[in-house]
């Protein structure tokens, strides 16, 4: 495979991926963080730290609304809830085991 192929087929699967997301709004980023260890804001970081490697002007905010679809204060006003006691204490117990 040539390596333009291989990156339009990662950059599919990429979009793919923040689209999955952007459809499911009922998944919080703390269920991300609790099961994968990364979530719509780690997405976003790593989109703008990509945009500088590559010298193209997209900021943090910028990312997350690629990511999210919308604004991120947006996003958060229609689909974030508040974190459980459960998922606290279940993502608390996943830094604990990185710590390890």
């Amino acid at each position: 495979m040539s390596k333009h192929a291989q990156t339009e087929l990662e950059a599919a699967a990429f979009r793919r991926l923040v689209s999955h997301l952007q459809q499911h709004t009922e998944v919080q980023n703390i269920d991300l963080m609790i099961l994968a260890d990364f979530c719509r804001n780690c997405l976003a970081k790593w989109y703008a730290a990509a945009a500088v490697e590559q010298g193209v002007d997209i900021d943090y905010e910028q990312a997350r609304e690629i990511v999210y679809g919308m604004p991120y204060n947006e996003w958060k006003d229609k689909f974030q809830t508040d974190a459980t006691p459960e998922q606290l204490a279940a993502f608390e117990r996943k830094q604990q085991a990185k710590l390890k």
